[in-house]
């Protein structure tokens, strides 16, 4: 969630910053705002709306002779979307300016003794109380004052802070919520995410957690909160800025749907044997250690959960381990039991996502192993879990997951297997078979992508249509919420997904005339069952629509029928979910809506 650009060096520091929050707009924001120290004074600029507003007023100044700046794409949590409640805050003096993502959980404690001290506030925000805590401070350096704010704030925060008095200094704090810095020659940037910054450099340090960070144009300083110097370990970031552009594309979301696969391929790379066996050395865990495994835990949100859903199928089916899938912001909250021999995997496409990580420290305190499933290398979650798994999909920046969510399915089917083989609970020859098919997938899903317009073409007569639901059974259940998922995230409808055989305990009673009921029919064991519980929806006026494999006979229950390549059940879930994210971003093209920034969504939750 929110946005976060520093800059401290010689180039224009308008022409990093807004462009850097630009290439952040994928995140989630309702406003969005800049400060820039100009020695003697800070200059603020902040509306609500989109970076275009936000450009408008930029346009109305002088800024030119700016020597550092913060910016901030926010995401209302505490106070109204609108301009006042608006980044960067300011102190009483005018003297510092504070850019915040997360939640100080004791803001309104901080905020009356700074009352009861004389300070008045102009927001409504939990975030303001930095700049106040920091006046409040008097002449401590910046970096200090910050780690005084950090021993004393509560919750995930991430902070960029300025001083008028230091202008060649930019100050950044993480918990929680994820802050990396951007290393150039002569120059400096600090950011909540790479494309921030990756047009200047791909030099990298993550900031981890209760770490504070001084940038000046030259250095990188990294302190605890007691203030020992921490080396700076550097990373090279190995996708290039131009992996984060549309590329021809009308939208991010359709380019990273047509990528996916070229990233399922990059997924299974390496991790496959020449005699078909699934490879993961690079989890580096010793298989008496998941051969004492009794119980398996899955914990994710959103749409991570729904390949959390199909990771309990596969495990179960192939390693014979018994699994339980949890939302992440659930899980500890019900306290289960876990002990060493629990396996916990969390997954989460930003690595960041704040309820995931929740669950997983909590694992980890209870003695379990965890694994991490990301596609953010040095994630907040890959530092955490005691393996990760990387999924390899490269830069998603449309907010509703595509490419993430196949190479998600993709990395549990191999973990699935892995598990299998290193516990014998599958003879190698049927793992082999398996296999084979996985390597498959990226073509399957190629030809898949060859039937968009007749996907358009079709939902051109469902643009009106406000209630759909999305059925399926076994493997297909995950795809039916995933399909739903999407429609309610980018078309703003009524989108239902269900166990099809659980619609006759209550939800049918939805059903008339004018529903888009889709039905998922890939898993072959249920097939039957399924194509019954569709006929039950039909019979009560439903527009029926089947997913289905190729050479399927599913006789005249569907109105349409959408053709995916046959292949081995569960496999098939990966190929069956990408018509309904082309039906999806179909639907609310032509709805007229913004796929890339749907409304109220953020790309990483970093807010419980």
């Amino acid at each position: 969630m929110c946005g976060i650009v520093g800059y401290v060096g010689p180039r224009p520091v308008i022409d990093v910053l807004v462009p850097g929050l630009a290439h952040l707009e994928y995140r989630g924001y309702d406003s969005a705002g800049i400060a820039l120290n100009h020695g003697n004074s800070l200059s603020v600029l902040k509306r609500a709306g989109r970076i275009a507003d936000l450009r408008l007023l930029i346009d109305q100044e002088s800024l030119d002779d700016a020597i550092s700046g913060i910016g901030h794409t926010r995401w209302a949590t505490h106070g109204a979307p609108n301009s006042g409640n608006a980044h960067p805050h300011v102190d009483c003096d005018r003297g510092v300016a504070v850019v915040h993502n997360g939640i100080i959980e004791n803001w309104a404690v901080l905020k009356e003794k700074l009352i009861g001290a004389g300070h008045e506030f102009e927001s409504d925000t939990d975030s303001e109380v930095v700049a106040h805590m920091i006046e409040d401070m008097g002449d401590v350096p910046l970096a200090e004052a910050v780690r005084r704010v950090m021993n004393q704030a509560e919750g995930a925060l991430a902070l960029a802070v300025m001083r008028r008095s230091e202008p060649d200094v930019l100050v950044g704090a993480r918990r929680g919520s994820p802050l990396v810095v951007g290393r150039g020659d002569g120059e400096n940037f600090l950011a909540s995410d790479i494309p921030a910054f990756l047009e200047h450099t791909r030099e990298m340090v993550v900031v981890d957690d209760d770490r504070v960070v001084e940038l000046r144009a030259d250095s990188v300083s990294l302190t605890d909160l007691e203030g020992n110097a921490i080396e700076p370990v550097q990373h090279k970031v190995d996708w290039n800025f131009e992996a984060a552009e549309r590329d021809g594309y009308p939208t991010f979301m359709l380019k990273e749907i047509y990528e996916q696969p070229h990233a399922i391929a990059d997924t299974l790379a390496g991790r496959v044997s020449p005699t078909g066996q699934v490879v993961l050395d690079e989890l580096e865990i010793d298989g008496r250690m998941l051969r004492a495994i009794d119980k398996v835990f899955v914990v994710a949100c959103g749409t991570s959960y729904h390949a959390a859903m199909m990771a309990k199928y596969a495990i179960e089916r192939w390693a014979r381990l018994p699994v339980e899938i949890d939302i992440a912001s659930e899980f500890r909250y019900r306290d289960p039991v876990l002990d060493s021999r629990s396996l916990v995997i969390g997954i989460s496409q930003s690595g960041e996502t704040i309820d995931t990580l929740a669950a997983v420290r909590y694992a980890r305190a209870q003695g379990s192993l965890v694994i991490g499933v990301s596609n953010v290398v040095e994630s907040a979650l890959a530092r955490e879990a005691d393996a990760v798994l990387y999924t390899r999909a490269g830069p998603e920046i449309g907010v509703a997951a595509t490419k993430t969510f196949t190479t998600q399915l993709v990395a549990m089917q191999l973990l699935g297997l892995y598990l299998a083989q290193v516990r014998g609970a599958v003879d190698p020859g049927a793992v082999e078979v398996l296999v084979t098919e996985m390597l498959r997938l990226p073509d399957q899903v190629e030809s898949v992508l060859s039937t968009s317009d007749a996907i358009e073409k079709l939902s051109r007569d469902w643009t009106d249509t406000r209630d759909y639901f999305f059925l399926g059974r076994s493997g297909d259940f995950p795809v039916a919420m995933e399909g739903a998922l999407k429609l309610k995230e980018i078309a703003y409808v009524r989108a239902e997904g269900y166990a099809a055989g659980e619609m006759k305990h209550g939800p049918i009673a939805l059903i008339e005339e004018g529903v888009v009921v889709v039905g998922v029919v890939t898993d072959s064991h249920v097939r039957t069952k399924t194509l019954s519980n569709m006929e039950e929806m039909k019979a009560r006026g439903g527009t029926i629509v089947l997913v289905a494999e190729e050479g399927d006979d599913v006789g005249n229950v569907a109105d349409h029928v959408i053709r995916v390549p046959a292949g081995p059940d569960l496999l098939c879930t990966v190929t069956a979910v990408v018509p309904l994210q082309l039906l999806a971003y179909h639907i609310a093209t032509a709805r007229g809506m913004d796929v890339d920034k749907p409304r109220n969504l953020a790309k990483t939750v970093t807010v419980e």
